[in-house]
């Protein structure tokens, strides 16, 4: 189900389970996921996660770069009426900004708590790491968008640096949901809490491969 996206009542005869036994198998194999590995594999980023980061970044052109925001939505379909509103099922209300403002990504920033990192451009020295966005997020100093409309050669070239750089972020959400399809198509739990415990625990997952596979390459 997490693999392949099927329903629970299509694994009745190669499973031998019945819907409901399915079903809650799937949320008890989540639920368990999420508690043995989840502390390791959703962490924040320990004092050496930077330093590695900041050396692919600057190979790449981009000193004191951490990585690249973007946000990858699930749409709910079962989402209750009353909370159509709230939620990207229907009104798509929760669009990038949103998921920001409620993202823990920007606490530490906002608190002004961050890694200590000292990177230089231009002459200039810095000591605040930040990220590449795109057009809709908003002008702070963390975030590092791209020029809509670059009209000289210099802003062309950081244009199309900077945008190449970004796909890496809407790869990683295409491997995702290619390695896990129950992500790519609508949500058909009830409660909130299961589709948070379903989409961990396939970032869990994947991120467990990218660890075993690709571990020692150089992205």
């Amino acid at each position: 189900m997490l693999a392949y996206g099927c329903s629970a009542d299509s694994t009745v005869e190669y499973c031998r389970l019945g819907e409901s036994t399915a079903l809650e198998w799937l949320r008890k194999f989540c639920s368990v996921i999420k508690a043995l590995y989840g502390q390791w594999y959703l962490r924040s980023p320990n004092p050496a996660d930077p330093y590695r980061l900041l050396h692919k970044a600057n190979r790449r052109g981009f000193s004191g770069m951490l990585g690249s925001l973007d946000c990858m939505h699930w749409e709910w379909k079962n989402c209750p009426t009353t909370w159509a509103c709230q939620f990207i099922s229907v009104a798509r209300s929760n669009n990038d900004i949103n998921v920001l403002t409620c993202s823990l990504l920007f606490n530490d920033v906002v608190n002004e708590v961050s890694p200590h990192i000292q990177y230089v451009v231009n002459g200039n020295e810095y000591n605040l790491g930040y990220y590449l966005a795109d057009g809709i997020y908003p002008r702070w100093a963390t975030l590092v968008k791209a020029i809509s409309q670059p009209d000289t050669k210099k802003k062309r070239l950081f244009a199309q640096k900077q945008e190449a750089y970004r796909k890496d972020v809407e790869r990683a959400f295409g491997i995702l949901q290619a390695q896990w399809a129950i992500v790519r198509g609508p949500a058909r739990m009830w409660r909130k809490e299961q589709l948070h415990s379903i989409m961990m625990t396939c970032i869990i997952l994947d991120n467990m491969i990218v660890e075993d596979e690709y571990e020692d390459l150089d992205a």
